[in-house]
Formats: C-alpha cells, sequence, structure tokens
C-alpha cells in the first residue's frame, strides 16, 4: 500500500509573537515494513533557521525558529509512504515470537547483546511513565504470568484496554498522570498506549510508545471524509530473540498496512508532532488535521 499523507498543524495567537522556537517530529521514519517516498515540510511564516537532524531513538527531527513577529504559525508536511508490513503477520505465529515466556524474557534480558542493551532502556521510567503504583501493577498481573507467553499476554492487555478503557476525547490532557487515566478508565490512544507500557514495564519487560498515523477507512459504500484521520499512537513490546511487536489497544488490533510509523521512543514526551517555546503575552488556538488517501 501507498499512501500520501498531509498533516497540517496551526497555531493562532490572539497577540503578537515576536519570536518562536520548535521542535517537530512530523517526518515518517524507516521502519519494518515502512519506506518513505517523498517528503516536504512548509512553514509559514519563513523562518529565519531551519535544521534536521536524527535524534537518539532514530527518529527525524526538525528544528526551526521564526525571528519575526507574526499572529499565525502553519506547519504543513506531505509525505508519501510505502508499507508492507502484513507480510509479516505470519512471523507472529512463530514459535520464535509466542514461545517465550515471562520467565524465559525476564533471564534473557540479562544478556549483553546489543539488541537486548537497546530494549532494556525501555524498562526505566521515563517523563510521563514513572514507577507503577499497586493499579497497575495488578492490572498487569491479571494477563503477565511467569510460564504464559509473553505474546500472548500482551494481546490480552490490548484487548482489555479496549474492553475496560472509554474513549473520551478532551477528558485528558499531555500532562494528566497515567495513574489518574488508570483510576477512571476514560482518555484517547496515547493515554491507552502509556497505559499499556507502564503495565509492561511493572513486570520487567520493555515496551516503547509508537507515534504515527492511522487510515480510517469509512463505513462501506460512504465516501472518505477528508480530516476524518488523526495523529494516532499505539505500543510495542520486545520479545528476546525475535524482536519487537506492535500493538494497537484503541482499535484492539496489531497494527499492520494501514498503521503509518512517524517516531517512536520512550513515552508520549519524545515524539509529539510539534513543541516550542514562544515569546509573547496572548493565547493560543490550536487546530490540527490530518488527511490520508491511499494513492492511486
Amino acid at each position: 500500500m501507498i499512501f500520501n499523507v498531509k498533516h497540517t498543524t496551526k497555531y493562532e495567537y490572539n497577540a503578537p509573537v515576536i519570536y518562536c522556537h520548535n521542535i517537530a517530529t512530523l517526518r515518517p521514519r524507516e521502519s519494518k515494513g515502512q519506506q518513505l517516498l517523498d517528503y516536504k515540510i512548509q512553514i509559514t511564516p519563513q523562518p529565519a533557521e531551519i535544521s534536521e537532524r536524527i535524534d537518539f531513538f532514530g527518529n527525524y527531527i526538525t528544528r526551526f525558529s521564526i525571528q519575526a513577529e507574526h499572529i499565525e504559525l502553519e506547519v504543513t508536511t506531505k509525505s508519501k509512504i510505502m508499507r508492507d508490513y502484513a507480510q509479516f503477520q505470519d512471523s507472529f505465529f512463530s514459535e520464535a515470537c509466542r514461545g517465550i515466556t515471562l520467565d524465559q524474557a525476564l533471564l534473557a534480558l540479562r544478556s549483553t547483546d546489543p539488541a537486548i542493551l537497546d530494549a532494556r532502556q525501555y524498562i526505566l521510567e521515563s517523563i510521563f511513565i514513572g514507577r507503577a503504583d499497586h493499579n497497575i501493577r495488578d492490572y498487569a498481573e491479571a494477563s503477565f504470568k511467569g510460564n504464559r507467553s509473553v505474546f500472548d499476554a500482551a494481546f490480552e492487555l490490548m484487548q482489555r484496554i479496549y474492553t475496560d478503557f472509554q474513549f473520551v476525547s478532551g477528558f485528558t490532557s499531555i500532562s494528566t498522570p497515567v495513574a489518574e487515566v488508570m483510576k477512571e478508565k476514560k482518555g484517547v490512544c496515547q493515554d491507552f498506549a502509556q497505559i499499556a507500557i507502564a503495565c509492561i514495564r511493572s513486570v520487567g519487560l520493555p515496551a516503547r510508545y509508537v507515534s504515527g498515523y492511522i487510515e480510517t477507512v469509512p463505513p462501506k459504500g460512504k465516501e472518505k471524509l477528508v480530516g476524518a484521520d488523526a495523529s494516532h499512537a499505539w505500543f510495542s513490546i520486545f520479545i528476546p530473540g525475535f524482536g519487537w511487536v506492535d500493538f494497537d489497544p484503541t482499535n484492539n488490533q496489531i497494527p499492520m498496512d494501514q498503521h503509518i510509523v512517524v517516531g517512536w521512543g520512550r513515552d508520549y514526551y519524545d515524539v509529539p508532532p510539534l513543541k516550542g517555546v514562544v515569546y509573547g503575552s496572548g493565547k493560543s488556538k490550536l487546530k490540527v488535521a490530518v488527511d490520508i488517501q491511499a494513492a492511486t
């Protein structure tokens, strides 16, 4: 599948901003089953400075500053992406994937193999996912047992979050603690991904936050709605001897071709689409629109 993705972020200020410095994580990364064919970024007003680099996690980061007075900031990216992830579906049913128990995984994680060492950083606490409380641990241990397959446990955890949590847009914000989301059982895709990561880390396994997009498929006979697509998030768990496996608790499925990866990190803090500092005295209004179309 080849997709064209357009992502527009617009800030409107009620008082002039004299300077801003921003970091964007918007360029989709090369990853398993995914190839970036084309990418363009347009920023208005024209930045005085702009540069791109690859961060610690391998994500593309764009830094830019606007040093002229402005009352709007608009960042638009256009990406062309080829996804061929469904080819790996059969591997999830292999012994290497489903045959590793929690006890075996914890033992394997003591290795000094480079892949293991890289994965172990995703067991540690992060900015938005701190030390798990008893509610998180109890919720995790209902699925993760010592002699049970890590894959099966993660799959069940995904299903339980999908069933137990209610998707409520606007109920949480970026700064809402994981413990509060766990207590209220409400949130959005970013919250559900971070709940899963907190659970997995509480039993000693690596889990990372994946930021990207998901194609919204309309009901049969209905036209695709422009703007119906949105930024999305899910989680990935590391299974020693096999690798990373993605799970989407918001939609209760293992991501395939309809999921497009932008970047990954320890939690949302590492891969927000756009963050920065502005110098001004007013408030701002944020508008975000993401459109995904299958290429013809």
